[in-house]
C-alpha cells in the first residue's frame, strides 16, 4: 500500500437514512482526502443483515450524492466480503494471535455475573486460551490480547490516548455462526482498502484499542486516528430530532440548499478564524484536523435557517431557479419558462430562507388567474379604486418599453399628472397583480409578468370590482 496517497473512509450502516452525525463525519473525511488530493471511499457496513434494508443504503447514497460529497472506490458491502475476513482470522489463527473457544453462552453469563458481584471488569477469563483447542459446534474465534502493558495510539484531535490492556478483553473475531464481528471486518476492510486516515465520531474512541490489538495482531501498519467531537443540541443534550436533527432528505425536502447544510456540517466542531460560511471549494482549502475543536459542536437549528437564506442569496439566479422546479410541481406548476423563472426567482431571493418559502412566494407569477386572498380582495378591491385602475391599465397599454425603468418613468408621470399618491394605489395594484398584499417591488412584478399578464390581471381585478358592485 502506498502510504503517501491519503485514503479515507465513510462507512455508515444501512438501518436507517443519514443524519446530521453520520453526514458530518462524511464531510470531513471528504474534505481530507479532497484535500490532499486523495481518495474517499466507501463502505457500507450490512453485516447486521436483519436491519440492514435496501430502502435505507439507497437513501445514504442519494443524501450523499445531494450533498455532493461524490466517493472515488465503492460502495464497498460487508455482506459480500465474509472471504476476506475469514482469510485474516484463519491468519490470526495459524500464527497463534487468535484462538479457539468453546465456552458457552450460559457459562459465559453465568462468569460475568460473578466477575461483577466482584466488583470485577466482566471480561472474558481466558478459560480457552491455552488449550489449543480447534474448532467446534457452537465454537467462536478470539483475539489473543496482550494482558499486561497498554495500548495507546496518536490521535489527531485529542492527542494521545492510553489504555490499559488489564481493562481490554480477549475479544471475539469470528461469532458461532461463522460471522464476523464488527470489529475484525471494520479492521480487515481498513486495511484491505488501503485507509491511511480514520476520521469519526468520538463515540468509537472506545473501539480503537480493540482495533489497534488487531492491526497489530496482524503485523499491519496502524491508520491516523481523529475522533472529532460528538455534535449536542441547544441545550447540550445529545443531538436529536427534537433538536431539529433530522434526515439528510428530509432537509432537502424542506427547501435547504447541499452548500448550506454542508456549511452547517463543517461548523460543528471546526472552525478557521472568524470566518462563519464558506463555499465547498473554501471548505477543501482551508479544512484540518488541527482546526478541529474537542469540545462538542452545538447545534442550532436558526442559525442553520440563516445560513440557508444567505446561500439563497448568494446563488445565481438561473441555477435557483433550476433547483426550485420540483418545489413549484409539488404547488402543481408544470414546466414554467426558464428564462421567467430566472427573473422571478432574482425578485424572491431577498426574501426567501428555504426553497419552501420560495415556491410558495413564487407561486402568483405562474397561476392564471390569479388567486385573490380572501380578506385582501375585498379590502382593496373596491369600487372606489375602480376609475385608478381603468386608468393604470390605459397607462400600461400604451408605455414603449416594460423593464422597470419604463414603469417607473410612466407611473410617476402617471401620478404627477392625476395627482393620486402611490400610496393610494400600490395596495390595489399589488392585489390585482399577485393577489396578496405582501410581495416584491411592483414595477419588479410587472417587469417578470410582462405586458400581457399585466393588463390580465387588471383586466380580471376589473371584472372582480363590477361584479361585486
Amino acid at each position: 500500500m502506498n502510504r503517501e496517497t491519503v485514503i479515507t473512509r465513510f462507512p455508515p450502516s444501512p438501518t436507517g437514512y443519514l443524519h446530521i452525525g453520520g453526514a458530518r463525519t462524511a464531510l470531513f473525511n471528504w474534505l481530507f482526502a479532497r484535500q490532499n488530493k486523495g481518495k474517499f471511499v466507501l463502505r457500507i457496513e450490512d453485516t447486521d443483515q436483519v436491519r440492514s434494508t435496501r430502502e435505507a443504503t439507497d437513501a445514504i447514497l442519494e443524501s450523499l450524492e445531494w450533498l455532493g460529497l461524490n466517493w472515488d472506490e465503492g460502495p464497498f458491502f460487508q455482506s459480500e466480503r465474509f472471504d476476506l475476513y475469514n482469510r485474516l482470522i484463519d491468519r490470526l489463527l495459524a500464527s497463534g494471535r487468535a484462538y479457539h473457544c468453546h465456552c458457552p453462552p450460559d457459562l459465559l453469563e453465568e462468569k460475568r455475573k460473578k466477575a461483577m458481584a466482584l466488583g470485577l471488569k466482566p471480561k472474558y477469563d481466558g478459560t480457552c486460551r491455552d488449550l489449543g483447542l480447534g474448532p467446534g459446534p457452537g465454537s467462536v474465534v478470539r483475539l489473543r490480547s496482550p494482558r499486561t502493558g497498554a495500548t495507546l495510539f496518536e490521535d489527531q484531535v485529542k492527542g494521545t490516548i492510553r489504555f490499559s490492556n488489564e481493562e481490554l478483553d480477549d475479544l471475539i473475531l469470528r461469532r458461532s455462526d461463522g460471522s464476523p464481528t464488527y470489529h475484525m471486518a471494520v479492521v480487515a476492510d481498513d486495511i484491505t482498502l488501503g485507509i491511511t486516515h480514520v476520521i469519526r465520531g468520538d463515540d468509537h474512541v472506545n473501539n480503537t484499542p480493540r482495533q489497534v490489538l488487531i492491526y497489530e495482531a496482524l503485523g499491519e501498519p496502524l491508520p491516523i486516528y481523529a475522533h472529532v467531537p460528538m455534535i449536542l443540541g441547544p441545550d447540550k443534550t445529545r443531538l436529536s430530532k427534537r433538536h431539529g436533527a433530522m434526515s439528510v432528505l428530509a432537509y432537502r425536502e424542506m427547501g435547504y440548499l447541499p452548500d448550506a447544510l454542508l456549511n452547517g456540517l463543517a461548523r460543528l466542531g471546526w472552525s478557521h478564524g472568524d470566518q462563519e460560511r464558506f463555499t465547498k471549494q473554501e471548505l477543501i482549502e482551508k479544512f484540518s484536523l488541527q482546526n478541529v475543536g474537542r469540545s462538542a459542536g452545538v447545534f442550532n437549528a436558526e442559525k442553520l435557517l440563516d445560513t440557508n437564506a444567505w446561500f439563497i442569496r448568494e446563488t445565481p439566479s438561473p441555477s435557483l431557479a433550476s433547483t426550485l422546479l420540483p418545489f413549484l410541481g409539488r404547488l402543481g406548476i408544470r414546466d414554467p419558462d426558464p428564462e421567467m423563472m430566472a427573473m422571478a426567482v432574482e425578485t424572491l431571493k431577498k426574501r426567501s430562507k428555504t426553497l419552501v418559502d420560495m415556491a410558495e412566494a413564487a407561486r402568483f407569477y405562474f397561476e392564471d388567474p390569479v388567486t385573490y386572498d380572501e380578506k385582501a380582495a375585498p379590502k382593496f378591491l373596491t369600487p372606489d379604486i375602480l376609475p385608478q385602475l381603468e386608468a393604470m391599465k390605459g397607462v400600461l397599454e400604451k408605455v414603449d418599453g416594460f423593464s422597470q425603468p419604463d414603469l417607473e418613468e410612466a407611473f410617476s408621470s402617471f401620478l404627477e399628472t392625476t395627482g393620486i399618491k402611490l400610496k393610494t394605489v400600490a395596495q390595489p395594484l399589488r392585489v390585482a397583480l399577485t393577489g396578496r398584499t405582501a410581495s416584491p417591488g411592483l414595477f419588479e412584478i410587472m417587469e417578470v409578468l410582462g405586458r400581457q399578464k399585466v393588463l390580465a390581471r387588471l383586466d380580471q381585478a376589473i371584472s372582480y370590482i363590477r361584479r361585486d358592485r
